[in-house]
């Protein structure tokens, strides 16, 4: 054979070896020849045979679906081993397989069927039909799902989120198929609907603030204020998970697609001719359902409630929490104050139900009666006096005694004293009593100026003497005589001529029931007396002189 021929016939060979022998790393088809001791006997051709464990054929969960006879993909690891067999994996077959599938998937965007198999930390593991892929737990579902169980097993459409062959890490979600399913059927489904339709739906999530209802592909929520015209005061009340409720559809968001819902307005509005049925002035029973730091509400009807305000729930207690007054569910008898149809508010009053404390004082202790109560309180500016029906009297200062200043007359009293005083005043409108101690006794001014005028001649007792005058006491009252009105003329005017017990008449030139003064001159009762002697005794023109005069007027005096 010529070298040229034979060179030929050695290529020949070589490539016709390189085509007939399977390259290691290759996945090759093969035939099942038998299954014994847990293993498939495999013949890959070329004369080689390999094992492969039944369970490498198994699907999560499943058992082995294989036979003799069967022709399967395995991968070629080794073309041969110590034993002369080959090594080969339909694991590996499968993996290779399911790589270069879900690659071109991942490029194309394309969903992936698979099964959840598995649990890890974090998360889940999922087969893609041989590949192994993680699911993160926040991918699982749209919302937090506690129980996988029943996912677990069943084929079912995944999205690649992010793959690496050369690390063969795959993440899948589960969760995105979801929300893009739900799109499409969101966007169905709202587009069918309209405001105002009355639709079923199936409660899904209950939250403190309302319920979310299934609407077939779309949740609508449903508010706590539009689940009832009556307080609700949390959705549980009246709402169960899985329960088919009939709604509204108040408000629909094209853009969004958030549907808002009602169940409230398939009822009959109770608002309607409120102020018919809830006249002002009319007493209403009702249930106090809220209490505020403001107030309380109370409920005339389901659905219609009316606000007592903290200022109109005592005549008494003014500064106390609502709480302290009224508890919840009390029933309660309530006045109505006002009504707005518009604002859809009452206002109620709860004292109005009760006799004003100050109108029944009134009638019962009209002025000049006599009280007693204990001291609640001492200020700067007096006393408070505890009366019957839970409220207070003031006593002034002004009104604590006749003769010692206020502010030295309070010091006799403490608070817990029993005292007894007379009403001076009642104002209704302003809740105020006015009360007076002093006026328990007479008033020793106006007994001693009883019968007194102005121009009266007193004996008076002089008590006191100063550089300005002197002080007197008449009738137990004192008074001061100032030295320009000691006498009428300038050089008798010194206090010093006047002694302690001495007995002195003074004209009364002045009585201020006020301030409770008296004024009183010695001056003008000279010159008093003096015109008096001149129209009596003559004039001093007719050639008597004063002296004779007043001589005459006196003589006649002692006479």
């Amino acid at each position: 054979m010529p070298a040229a021929t034979m060179e030929e016939f050695e290529a020949l060979l070589n490539e016709s070896l390189e085509i007939a022998t399977p390259q290691e790393g290759s996945v090759v088809r093969g035939k099942v020849l038998a299954i014994e001791n847990g293993q498939a006997i495999i013949d890959v051709g070329f004369k080689m045979e390999g094992r492969v464990d039944l369970k490498e054929f198994a699907k999560p969960g499943h058992e082995p679906e294989i036979k003799v006879g069967d022709e399967v993909e395995v991968y070629l690891e080794r073309v041969e081993n110590a034993r002369g067999e080959a090594v080969i994996s339909r694991d590996k077959a499968r993996r290779e397989e399911a790589w270069d599938r879900l690659e071109k998937a991942y490029e194309k965007e394309e969903r992936v069927e698979g099964a959840i198999f598995g649990r890890v930390k974090g998360g889940f593991t999922v087969d893609l039909g041989g590949a192994v892929a993680f699911l993160p737990g926040s991918q699982v579902d749209v919302r937090p799902v506690r129980d996988v169980t029943p996912l677990m097993g069943i084929p079912q459409p995944f999205q690649i989120l992010k793959m690496d062959r050369r690390r063969g890490n795959i993440v899948v979600s589960r969760r995105a198929v979801l929300e893009e399913s739900r799109a499409e059927q969101r966007a169905e489904v709202v587009a069918r609907l309209k405001e105002g339709d009355v639709v079923e739906g199936v409660v899904k999530n209950i939250t403190d603030y309302g319920a979310f209802v299934d609407l077939g592909g779309v949740d609508g929520l449903l508010h706590v204020t539009d689940m009832a015209w009556r307080r609700v005061n949390h959705p549980s009340e009246i709402l169960n998970i899985g329960e088919t409720v009939k709604v509204q559809v108040i408000k629909i968001n094209k853009d969004t697609h958030r549907i808002s819902l009602g169940m409230k307005q398939l009822q009959a509005d109770p608002w309607e001719g409120v102020e018919a049925k809830y006249p002002v002035g009319a007493k209403l029973p009702g249930r106090v359902t809220n209490i505020t730091d403001y107030g309380a509400f109370v409920e005339l009807e389901p659905g219609v409630e009316g606000l007592v305000h903290v200022s109109e729930m005592s005549w008494t207690k003014k500064n106390v929490h609502p709480g302290k007054i009224v508890s919840t569910s009390q029933e309660v008898e309530v006045m109505v104050l006002d009504v707005d149809p518009v604002k859809r508010r009452v206002s109620l009053g709860l004292k109005q139900c009760l006799q004003n404390p100050w109108e029944a004082f009134a009638e019962k202790f009209p002025p000049g009666s006599k009280v007693e109560g204990e001291v609640k309180n001492i200020t700067e500016f007096g006393l408070f006096i505890g009366l019957e029906g839970d409220i207070d009297g003031m006593v002034h200062l002004s009104d604590l005694d006749w003769d010692r200043p206020g502010e030295q007359a309070i010091q006799d009293y403490k608070k817990g004293d029993v005292v007894q005083a007379v009403v001076l005043d009642v104002d209704v409108e302003k809740e105020r009593i006015s009360l007076g101690i002093k006026q328990l006794d007479g008033d020793p001014f106006a007994d001693a100026v009883a019968g007194v005028k102005r121009g009266d001649v007193v004996t008076c007792t002089v008590t006191a003497i100063e550089d300005g005058g002197i002080e007197v006491e008449y009738d137990g009252m004192k008074s001061f005589i100032r030295r320009s009105d000691l006498a009428r003329d300038r050089q008798d005017q010194r206090p010093e001529r006047f002694s302690v017990g001495d007995k002195v008449d003074a004209r009364v030139t002045n009585i201020d029931r006020a301030s409770r003064r008296l004024g009183l001159s010695i001056k003008a009762r000279e010159i008093a007396e003096e015109k008096e002697a001149v129209q009596q005794y003559g004039s001093s023109d007719s050639g008597a002189s004063l002296g004779d005069i007043l001589s005459a007027a006196l003589k006649e005096r002692g006479e």
